[in-house]
């Protein structure tokens, strides 16, 4: 036997129950005011008017059976004596006349056996018969025994025009019913919401922050409503009102506060640029003295003191490198170069840049060998590790530092290890932050190697260039590691050139025999600076410390030089590009094959921006002797390297140095 499911009705009540409700909700309070009144008063009205009805059409129909019976009775009495003797023409005579009365359709006279004797039907005899009532009288003989009985048909076409106009009236009259209590449910409706209307609308008002009230009247529910509701929206004006006044208060202040802090932005900014160019200058000079110094010196103590020199420089070196990074990310001219190359050319450099600095201190670097390929910017890639290696070298007083890279998916994860101070859970998100630095004095006596608190804030915006980011993990006392993840690629068929910035490095002593050289410098002691290092290198050197100077030696050159290395600020507001361009309109300037080479020691954007777009090759300031000699054999290999009718391209634009 099958379960019963009760579920389903339930369901379907709930779900008739909701739809029902659905529908209420969507109407107004008037129209389910309105709604409210009508269905009781359809109700009743329907159900009086169902009785009365029901009671009319008894009445008619009995009034009918009646008059048929009376018929009947009437026939019954003419035919007693008629049918006591058989005659069928009287019976017959006697039926007809029954159907003379109103609204009989037909009259027979019946034996005792049920003997039709006598039949008769109203004239006309085509009519359309409706449905009928039949009532039968007996016919009682003389002796008082039952001879016959008489059936008298009568319509009920009366009483169906009585319903009919019963009907008419009853509609009639429930539609006026209807539209009367409508007519006083929407005037009471009104009444009760308009009130409530004018509440919400000033509610809207309210909403949209506008001053909003209504006027108190209605019922007494309703004015007590209305009148706590100009009482709330008073309070609330008052309250929005001493909010604006105190907001456009702080508006004001917070405008003028950045205002001041703009305004202190820019003094820095120009700060930093003034300083850092104006003391880039003699440190330059510093530079090449310093290196000028070492060639052929003998004694060891001069040797030692011209090493402790040559450590203040490379130290001073590296702090103004830190800001000239951060001006060169502030400016926008860094974009990445991608280009597919084996993670193991940066980690040898990596290697031979560090090495030698790691165990001067005491300490291990170990770089492992990987095999992987990632396609990444390697100028920046290698200015993130190479920042990071030596962040780590500044706080690590014992053990070493390991750089490793590891697959995961289709990416490259390189770990930068160390086994340093650590640095405390508070500090971990501020150390890259710019200018901020962990106080480290107490382990580490290196305080010349501090730096400036920019190493880490540069990786994190180089990293963010590059689409990555650095992940940090550090125990106090303990260690730190850095990570990051960039791009991994298929291996390719032969190693790629090295990138611009990673100069394979040549023989120490490389010669620039025969080589002729412009220098332009408004500076006397770089001038004189370059022209020792260049000519202790073979070179043969013509300086200048400005345009007139430069288009002087054009005048009276046998041929251009192959190298026309320009300082980029120049006297009376001039600048190397200018001078550059000038010779090269000179009838006896520069061509295609002359190197271009600028050197600066400017750190502001929108410099750094025009140098970025002239294309020309470009080292900032101060400039060691060894990348100076790095660049310039690049230079003149590449312009030796291309066609005459070709424009010379631009091999090394550094971004430090």
């Amino acid at each position: 036997m099958l379960p019963l499911n009760v579920s389903r009705p339930d369901s379907t009540a709930r779900g008739l129950r909701a739809r029902v409700s659905a529908g209420l909700a969507r109407l107004s309070l008037a129209q389910q005011l309105v709604l409210l009144a009508l269905l009781p008063a359809s109700v009743a009205t329907l159900g009086a008017i169902t009785v009365l009805t029901r009671q009319h059409l008894d009445n008619v129909t009995e009034m009918i059976r009646a008059n048929a019976q009376t018929v009947a009775l009437q026939v019954a009495t003419v035919a007693q004596a008629q049918l006591q003797h058989m005659d069928r023409r009287g019976l017959i005579r006697t039926a007809q006349s029954g159907t003379y009365q109103p609204h009989v359709q037909q009259v027979q006279i019946w034996s005792e056996d049920g003997e039709i004797l006598a039949s008769a039907r109203a004239e006309p005899p085509d009519r359309r018969r409706t449905p009928g009532l039949q009532v039968v009288t007996p016919i009682m003989g003389n002796d008082g025994r039952r001879a016959g009985q008489v059936m008298v048909e009568i319509s009920l076409a009366a009483v169906e025009h009585a319903r009919h106009s019963t009907a008419l009236n009853v509609a009639l009259v429930l539609l006026a019913s209807l539209v009367g209590v409508g007519l006083v449910g929407w005037w009471a409706a009104r009444r009760i919401s308009a009130p409530i209307g004018a509440l919400g609308d000033a509610v809207d008002r309210l909403g949209a922050g506008e001053d909003a009230s209504v006027t108190v009247e209605g019922t007494a529910e309703v004015r007590r409503l209305q009148s706590g509701f100009n009482q709330a929206a008073s309070a609330l004006a008052e309250g929005r009102r001493l909010l604006e006044s105190r907001i456009a208060d702080a508006t004001v202040e917070l405008a003028r506060k950045n205002q001041q802090l703009e305004v202190a932005s820019q003094a820095k900014t120009r700060l930093l640029a003034a300083a850092s160019h104006d003391l880039r200058q003699p440190l330059h000079a510093l530079t090449l003295f310093s290196d000028g110094l070492a060639n052929g010196e003998t004694d060891p103590a001069r040797l030692q003191r011209i090493a402790h020199i040559r450590e203040c420089v490379d130290s001073l070196d590296r702090l103004f490198s830190e800001l000239l990074n951060l001006s060169q990310l502030d400016a926008g001219v860094l974009q990445p170069l991608w280009s597919d190359f084996l993670l193991d050319t940066l980690f040898d450099e990596i290697s031979r840049n560090f090495r030698p600095v790691a165990e001067a201190q005491g300490l291990r670097l170990v770089v492992r060998k990987t095999g992987l390929w990632v396609r990444c910017d390697y100028v920046m890639l290698s200015r993130i590790l190479n920042n990071l290696v030596s962040n780590s070298l500044r706080h690590t007083p014992e053990g070493g530092i390991l750089v490793g890279a590891r697959r995961r998916g289709d990416r490259v994860r390189i770990d930068v290890w160390d086994t340093g101070i650590g640095i405390a859970p508070q500090h971990q998100t501020r150390v890259f932050e710019e200018f901020f630095q962990v106080d480290t004095q107490r382990h580490n006596d290196r305080s010349s190697g501090r730096g400036m608190g920019l190493g880490l804030a540069t990786v994190q915006r180089l990293a963010a260039l590059l689409s990555t980011r650095v992940d940090l993990q550090s125990r106090l006392g303990s260690g730190t590691c850095v990570r990051l993840l960039v791009r991994g690629t298929a291996p390719a068929g032969a190693l790629p050139a090295s990138p611009p910035v990673a100069l394979v490095d040549g023989e120490p002593e490389a010669r620039f025999d025969g080589v002729r050289v412009l220098v332009i410098d408004d500076e006397r002691s770089i001038l004189e600076g370059l022209k020792a290092v260049l000519s202790d290198w073979g070179a043969e050197v013509m300086a200048a410390q400005n345009r007139a100077e430069a288009l002087a030696w054009a005048d009276r050159w046998a041929q251009p030089p192959d190298v026309v290395v320009s300082d980029l600020l120049l006297q009376d507001d001039d600048n190397g590009l200018d001078v550059l361009a000038a010779l090269q309109r000179h009838p006896r300037g520069i061509g295609p094959r002359t190197a271009r080479l600028l050197v600066t020691g400017e750190t502001k954007p929108e410099r750094l921006r025009e140098v970025a777009r002239s294309g020309v090759a470009v080292l900032y300031k101060p400039v060691s002797p060894k990348v100076l000699r790095q660049v310039l054999r690049a230079q003149l290999a590449a312009v030796r390297a291309t066609p005459p009718h070709e424009d010379s391209p631009t091999v090394v634009t550094t971004m430090d140095t």
